[in-house]
């Protein structure tokens, strides 16, 4: 019975001696790798941290990043990566709501200290008591039902849910991308997307079942991502289309020799076909694949090879097709199947599929109905199953990869005494695909930039509006009272080729 103990296991066997890290002039083996993980497994046993506990990472890609990621649940806990970007009340709340034992944190937790038994600095303090440890073997006392993960979504405001992924479900995931992409043992890898994206199962995982090495960056820079291409001789990575367009532009401008780069794939966010066109223009040789999915998801359900190849086909602004071993549907209100064509709610079923949301039975109720996960995206199916979306029914905005839900961002606007109504939704930007937009009705005369100012006390950076607009008029609304953000975003999104992707 696989779990995440057993791709380690397997690269153990089959390339001990194999580089699993580069980092600098760190070259860290699998046989080393495997060792440090039985470590950490040994390190939690004696800070007192029991089967099913929670244990929480707040930091950078870093090589004790991606140990933490593989370690923590192969050793029997739950891992329970934290958003950076965050700010510290929305932190505050992940811990409290997974009641996280340890954080693992490369920053200064602040107040934070006071939700969990014990912080553990990283690097220093996680190394010392790294080594002092006495190693313990993986896999003991764990299935493939065994939760391994808490991936939060949305923020403090009543969005948030801890997305529980079993072991099951982040290695099913990973088939289901090989599938799409099958990796080499020679394959490096560069982590450019954050690890504590639900993302991060491929991106690991995937290269660990086939003893490859792994390039963790910090923090994306296209001229340092690059660099690394070319230093390490990379093949593979997955990104954001934000960081794909960026990554494009310096290559066009400053070449490097990236000859080695066989695929670049992307998803989280929308992308527009010149991003396509341009990264196509700045690796020529290089595949590039999109992806769609969602944190529920573990995280892949579509995907669509050779998206260079397509760039005059009408399948360009598709999502592709559903991944080995999944299904997709696109249903009616009832949950009955729409034909080919016909708009309808996406919907995902297979092994990938989250157990629930961690502590809110009603939410999960609502989304998984007979097996199958209902996205909230719509979107329709061609005859060959192609996935193309056309909204976003729950309304979430996407900005730079990061899910950003309107409703909490209005609420942070209700907060202050100018604001009489609100709404918030996504508008098309070059950098980030979508850019939260705010349309408020005020109650007296108010600066658009001193709400913008009044979020960002209260909003991780992302969720900040980039622009907020000020109506006279009171905003427009349906029969029953609801607020028809299609109205509102239409004029903004008109002359854009893509609206989500």
């Amino acid at each position: 019975m696989n779990t995440l103990a057993t791709p380690l296991a397997h690269a153990l066997r089959t390339g001990p001696d194999r580089v699993a890290i580069l980092d600098g002039a760190l070259r860290r083996s699998y046989r080393e790798l495997a060792l440090r993980c039985e470590k950490l497994a040994g390190m939690l046993d004696a800070l007192g941290v029991a089967p099913g506990d929670r244990v929480a990472i707040l930091s950078a890609n870093s090589p004790q990043y991606l140990e933490v990621y593989q370690g923590v649940p192969a050793a029997g806990f739950v891992v329970v990566p934290l958003n950076t970007r965050h700010a510290e009340p929305e932190l505050r709340y992940a811990l409290e709501d997974s009641t996280s034992r340890v954080l693992l944190s490369d920053r200064d937790p602040s107040a934070l200290a006071e939700v969990v038994d014990r912080v553990v600095r990283l690097p220093d303090e996680y190394e010392a008591l790294l080594a002092a440890a006495r190693p313990r073997p993986l896999g003991l006392g764990i299935d493939e039902n065994t939760l391994a993960g808490l991936f939060y979504t949305g923020g403090t405001t009543g969005a948030s849910k801890g997305v529980m992924l079993s072991h099951r479900n982040l290695l099913a995931n990973t088939f289901h991308w090989m599938s799409l992409s099958p990796p080499a043992p020679d394959d490096v890898s560069l982590i450019m997307a954050p690890l504590f994206h639900a993302a991060g199962s491929n991106a690991v995982l995937a290269n660990v079942w086939n003893a490859g090495a792994q390039v963790p960056l910090p923090a994306f820079e296209p001229k340092a991502a690059l660099d690394a291409i070319e230093r390490h001789g990379v093949h593979v990575s997955l990104l954001v289309p934000t960081m794909l367009a960026a990554l494009a532009e310096e290559q066009i401008a400053n070449p490097r020799r990236v000859s080695t780069l066989r695929v670049l794939a992307h998803g989280g966010s929308p992308i527009a076909s010149e991003v396509v066109r341009r990264a196509h223009q700045a690796f020529p040789g290089t595949e590039l694949i999109e992806l769609y999915g969602a944190t529920e998801l573990s995280p892949l359900a579509t995907g669509l090879r050779h998206e260079e190849a397509l760039l005059e086909s009408p399948l360009v602004r598709s999502c592709g097709q559903p991944l080995l071993g999944v299904e997709v549907e696109v249903v009616d209100e009832a949950g009955d199947p729409l034909p080919a064509g016909e708009i309808g709610e996406v919907a995902v079923r297979g092994a990938n599929v989250m157990q629930g949301y961690w502590n809110k039975p009603e939410q999960t109720a609502e989304v998984l109905k007979g097996g199958w996960y209902r996205t909230g995206d719509l979107g329709y199916l061609d005859p060959r199953a192609h996935l193309f979306l056309v909204d976003r029914a729950k309304d979430m905005i996407v900005s730079g990869g990061e899910n950003v839900y309107g409703t909490e961002v209005e609420e942070v606007l209700h907060e202050h005494p100018a604001v009489l109504e609100a709404a918030v939704f996504g508008i098309p930007d070059e950098k980030w695909g979508e850019a939260v937009c705010a349309v408020v009705v005020p109650r007296y005369e108010i600066a658009p930039d001193d709400l913008i100012a009044f979020c960002r006390e209260r909003l991780g950076g992302y969720k900040v509006p980039k622009r907020i607009d000020l109506s006279s008029e009171p905003l427009p609304k349906s029969g029953p009272g609801k607020v028809l953000k299609r109205e509102l975003r239409e004029p903004y999104w008109r002359g854009h080729d893509r609206r989500v992707g």
